[in-house]
């Protein structure tokens, strides 16, 4: 699964990373190292012109009559998107890239549980695979929220955990976006584990298990620990 992620960037960088000067945004990008369920965090979604905005985490279907009384669905498992009715509608149709520079997973040690940071070896910026979806509410004001799909881990991961979230590779960015693209053949094929070898993963302190604690420490190493 995917509960907490990071996301340490600035607005030249995504340019960079995420299809160059046809990105616009009006907001303003802040480095963030302990991002949440339920907060707002950046999303790219399948519209034109591409777009990156604000959306809340934890999908929000269309049919839910009150989002204080509701689940926040923030992980959506790949090989069931075809079959539940939360996400069957936004896979054919509202799909999003979310942007990241690194997630965390807990393994379970003697004790309790050790956090883990997992990025790529570049240290460079990736993206999950979302879905996405805008509620409106009685009053008509609207809630843009998204959610982060799983799969099974790779062998690097499943040393921490069975499930990872879907990172996508560059050269499927398009196709995830493409409004036009419903063939589940070929959105299915982009949803795999992401390479082992391309990846890497340390121990990290127990503070990003607090959600106030939002500070670059979070993804530092412990000291004299390695990566694998």
């Amino acid at each position: 699964m995917c509960g907490r992620f990071a996301l340490a960037t600035s607005w030249d960088q995504l340019v960079e990373e995420f299809f160059g000067e046809d990105l616009e945004f009006k907001g303003r990008i802040v480095p963030r190292y302990n991002i949440s369920p339920s907060q707002e965090l950046l999303v790219i979604p399948n519209i034109k012109p591409k777009t990156i905005d604000f959306a809340r985490w934890g999908l929000i279907p269309s049919w839910t009559k009150s989002i204080n009384k509701s689940t926040p669905l923030i992980n959506a498992r790949s090989e069931s998107l075809t079959q539940k009715p939360s996400f069957k509608q936004a896979y054919k149709k509202r799909r999003c890239l979310i942007p990241a520079s690194g997630f965390f997973e807990w393994k379970k040690v003697k004790g309790g549980k050790q956090t883990y940071f997992i990025r790529l070896k570049t240290k460079g910026l990736f993206a999950f695979a979302g879905l996405w979806e805008q509620w409106v509410a009685p009053d008509q004001k609207s809630v843009t929220s998204c959610t982060v799909i799983t799969t099974q881990a790779n062998t690097l991961l499943s040393a921490v955990h069975d499930r990872m979230p879907v990172i996508l590779p560059v050269s499927g960015y398009d196709t995830w976006l493409e409004p036009d693209i419903t063939d589940e053949n070929k959105l299915n094929s982009l949803l795999i584990p992401y390479p082992s070898i391309e990846m890497e993963a340390f121990e990290v302190s127990s503070n990003v298990n607090k959600v106030q604690n939002d500070d670059v420490i979070n993804i530092h190493p412990l000291p004299q620990q390695l990566s694998f």
